[in-house]
């Protein structure tokens, strides 16, 4: 299992980037969360076999059509378990 936080900016908030990266975990079966923060940026955990993690990863460099990424910083974390993906109140 690999866990890793991320923060993606650019234009990611008001296009989807939380519900599509949720989606996107899902469907590699990662699990963890992602919020929007007060300074425009958009943070996640995710948390899955390093094949998975890997995908969200490559998908969040890019995000959503109508959205784009300037930067995504991705620092690895001690495992957790979380067993879901969940969208959290802006933080």
């Amino acid at each position: 299992m690999t866990r890793v936080h991320l923060i993606a900016s650019g234009g990611v908030q008001g296009v989807g980037f939380r519900f599509t990266l949720q989606a996107v975990a899902t469907r590699a079966g990662a699990t963890g969360w992602v919020r929007n923060r007060a300074d425009g940026t958009v943070e996640a955990e995710v948390e899955g076999p390093p094949e998975a993690v890997a995908a969200v990863v490559e998908w969040a460099r890019t995000g959503p059509r109508g959205g784009w990424v300037d930067q995504l910083r991705v620092t690895e974390l001690p495992e957790e378990g979380s067993n879901v993906f969940e969208i959290r109140h802006d933080g």
